[in-house]
């Protein structure tokens, strides 16, 4: 029989410690990024329910930290955005004081995604540089920071499109910034869950992970729509439910020609299709929950199954509160933050069917 070496198990026994300690760091900064994020992306919807998104006409990714600080200063701020469209056509009598309003909704879009930059970036480097961060998990890091660094050119990208011809910014691209948006936050998400301790329940079969893969990537397809509703302001109009305009499949959703184009730029087909990918995201839900049920007992996987049906079913009800009551602020707002958190469940749902990210080799070997 071998006898063990207590010199070696004590240094696997230091090296397991060690490895909980750096993965414990790793989740709370990843945790304080996910609610950096979810904080721009609400007031990215304020800025966007009021109207503010236009109200800053030059990209300063430095120097654009720094408000106005004088009346001069205002002026001449005020004076760049008298020049775009959305003055001229819409707010010719727009005052100083009322155009700080929407400035301010702006300014702190804009630098509260400078911010995540710098609490990303900097933790980074130094987890990195102290050995805190494994190997497998560096260059995705690494790529996460890439996709902030791209978000911010496509952030000045959709608010260029409004500043020469429209009054408002491209619902293409405002889908665009979203979606991104998502793709970091899901990242970060997907990281932090491998990170985490997972329970000993028997993994569902492979086919319940295909499903909580298609109701992650559905999800993130419904704020896609949610996007392109925003961009066209198309949850003012048709403010009943269930009906639409009156009836289940309203009229008029291909007027436009190629009729594919009725997908993206009618207000009344985007709004549909908007409520049919609810309706979509609903049953998906409903159906897994069943299927996870009834394959197992109250396991950790049925239970979040319950749980994701349970946030789909809120949101849905926030939904249609929000378009009857013609889409106010607060509950706007309320509406887009439950879907980042619908959509955060779920990833970390479809993340969990994988466990966590298994030990450092020499930890590994040992056992």
């Amino acid at each position: 029989m071998a006898v063990a070496n207590p010199t070696t198990e004590q240094a696997i026994l230091s090296e397991v410690r060690k490895q909980d300690r750096d993965r414990r760091a790793l989740r709370f900064w990843l945790g304080f990024v996910l609610l950096a994020l979810f904080c721009l992306v609400l007031v990215g919807g304020a800025t966007r329910l009021t109207n503010s998104g236009l109200s800053i006409t030059e990209w300063k990714p430095i120097h654009g930290v720094i408000p106005p600080l004088s009346a001069a200063e205002w002026e001449e701020e005020f004076r760049l955005y008298q020049r775009i469209p959305e003055f001229q056509q819409l707010n010719s009598s727009m005052t100083v004081d009322e155009f700080k309003g929407i400035f301010w909704w702006e300014w702190a879009h804009r630098l509260i995604a400078r911010g995540i930059g710098v609490i990303f970036a900097l933790p980074l480097i130094f987890f990195w540089l102290t050995g805190r961060i494994e190997k497998r998990l560096r260059w995705p890091l690494v790529g996460i920071l890439a996709l902030g660094g791209l978000q911010g050119f496509i952030g000045w990208w959709m608010v260029s499109s409004g500043l020469s011809v429209r009054t408002d910014v491209s619902q293409y691209r405002l889908a665009t910034h979203l979606v991104m948006a998502c793709l970091i936050f899901a990242g970060c998400m997907w990281i932090m869950r491998g990170l985490s301790r997972h329970s000993n329940d028997p993994a569902p079969a492979r086919s319940s992970r295909g499903f909580a893969a298609a109701i992650a990537i559905f999800a993130l397809f419904q704020i896609y729509l949610g996007a392109l509703v925003a961009g066209l302001d198309a949850g003012f109009s048709y403010n009943t439910w269930p009906l639409m305009d009156g009836a289940v499949i309203p009229s008029d959703l291909l007027i436009q020609q190629p009729f594919w184009i009725n997908a993206f730029e009618n207000p009344k087909t985007v709004q549909f299709i908007h409520r049919i990918g609810a309706y979509t995201l609903f049953a998906l839900t409903l159906i897994n929950m069943v299927i996870a049920l009834r394959a197992a007992s109250w396991t950790t996987h049925a239970r979040r199954a319950v749980v994701l049906f349970a946030l789909v079913t809120l949101q849905a009800t926030i939904g249609i509160a929000t378009l009857l009551m013609q889409v106010p602020l607060h509950w706007g707002l309320l509406h887009q933050a439950g879907a980042l958190v619908v959509f955060g469940f779920a990833v970390a749902n479809w993340r969990g069917f994988y466990g966590e990210y298994p030990p450092a080799t020499a930890i590994a070997e040992h056992d």
